[in-house]
């Protein structure tokens, strides 16, 4: 750390805590004798110091270990508590201990009094205070370490791996948190085949953003899971889910959307439900549309009241269902101010003809990011269902002829 980095004026700012006028006077002498630049600032008391640093915080606290209210390693731990500044304490000739034992209650040197010169006590300010501040920054690395843990976990219980037992339907997702470090948003999406060979999908938005919505994102998200592989189904299970988001919710104003999509592909068909959702777009090789389906009320709004009506469609032979959270248009389309919308999504997918369906969400994703130009900040969470009706047929028949 340079000089300049020690403050705003190029000074080391140095608080001195010391009862004692001579010893006080002498430190005050050293500190004079050195090339360090500082400012200088006295204590008698430990109370008095907390006080000063609350008032004016400083980069090294030389701290003499015996003052009227404290003494010992209690001296330490008296001040530390109320700074982030390196500590330096001050011991007598007959303490051959005490200096250790500062240390190991955090401070970062210990200088014995009658055996300081000047270069000494300049050297051992300048590298406790680096010390200091390289604890510090691996403090803070710890906690950006566990913070991406957490998200790393919550991701795992917001976007699990799909459960697809055969080829006929794939499926590939995307998930961006709104903010750059941040925990996941209440985003959530999910996949799974049944043994008839239905392949059920879910995607949903708790509304608003960080830990309380992605806790309650993972909860619903496991919840639709079990409760899709114990055999329920449509309207009865959204109100399910709405009795789960209730008892689980933190403040009766969050509220869920989500779109139930149940894929048929040995009948060639689509079921959904809208629970205040985006309706899906529909991609086929003439091109991509937006369904037409109807809508049903958000989980948590009017509870124990919504209906859900289901959307029968008539899939092709080949095409793709591409649901998506609210991030994906409301971002910004041009330097107006004008919104992305639907519209402006299905203008990008025209422009993209990359055949793999990850590379096809990856193209969309930049393209509405670069419009964007990071003036919006919602989560965003896409989920697109490829499937192949000849496929389909043909694992339907080796069904049929297996012994």
């Amino acid at each position: 750390m340079t000089d300049q980095a020690a403050g705003t004026l190029g000074k080391y700012h140095i608080l001195l805590v010391e009862d004692d006028d001579g010893d006080a006077l002498l430190v005050e002498e050293l500190l004079y004798d050195t090339d360090l630049p500082h400012t200088l600032t006295r204590c008698r008391t430990a109370a008095d110091a907390r006080r000063a640093l609350a008032a004016h915080p400083v980069h090294c606290v030389l701290l003499d270990l015996h003052l009227p209210d404290a003494s010992g390693v209690e001296t330490v731990q008296a001040v530390q508590t109320d700074t982030g500044a390196a500590i330096i304490v001050l011991t007598g000739l007959d303490e051959p201990r005490a200096g250790v034992d500062a240390l190991g209650a955090g401070a970062q040197d210990y200088l014995i009094k009658g055996k300081v010169e000047p270069d000494l006590l300049q050297r051992a300010v300048r590298y406790a205070v680096q010390r200091k501040q390289a604890e510090r920054a691996n403090a803070a690395l710890q906690i950006g370490r566990l913070r991406a843990e957490e998200n790393a976990r919550l991701e795992r219980g917001l976007l699990p791996e799909p459960l697809l037992s055969s080829a006929a339907v794939t499926a590939s997702s995307r998930y961006y948190p709104g903010r750059a470090q941040a925990l996941l948003g209440g985003d959530f999406l999910d996949v799974v085949q049944t043994d008839d060979g239905q392949v059920h999908a879910v995607i949903g938005d708790v509304s608003g953003h960080g830990p309380d919505a992605a806790a309650l994102g993972v909860c619903l998200r496991i919840a639709w899971r079990a409760l899709t592989l114990g055999g329920h189904r449509n309207e009865q299970l959204l109100h399910l889910l709405e009795q789960i988001h209730i008892a689980e919710r933190t403040g009766n104003d969050l509220f869920t959307t989500c779109t139930l999509i149940t894929v048929d592909p040995r009948a060639a068909t689509a079921t959904l439900h809208l629970a205040g959702h985006h309706e899906p777009l529909l991609l086929t090789p003439e091109g991509a549309q937006e369904v037409t389906a109807a809508h049903g009320v958000a989980l948590g709004i009017v509870p124990g009241l919504g209906k859900w009506t289901a959307t029968t469609l008539a899939l092709p032979p080949r095409g793709a269902l591409v649901a998506y959270t609210d991030g994906l248009i409301e971002g910004f389309a041009n330097n107006t101010g004008e919104r992305l919308g639907v519209d402006g999504l299905l203008r990008i997918i025209d422009t993209i003809h990359t055949p793999d369906p990850g590379a096809h969400l990856d193209e969309l994703i930049a393209r509405t990011r670069t419009l964007n130009a990071d003036r919006h900040s919602d989560d965003l969470a896409v989920l697109r269902l490829d499937w192949n009706t000849q496929t389909a047929a043909a694992t339907a028949s080796a069904w049929r002829t297996a012994p």
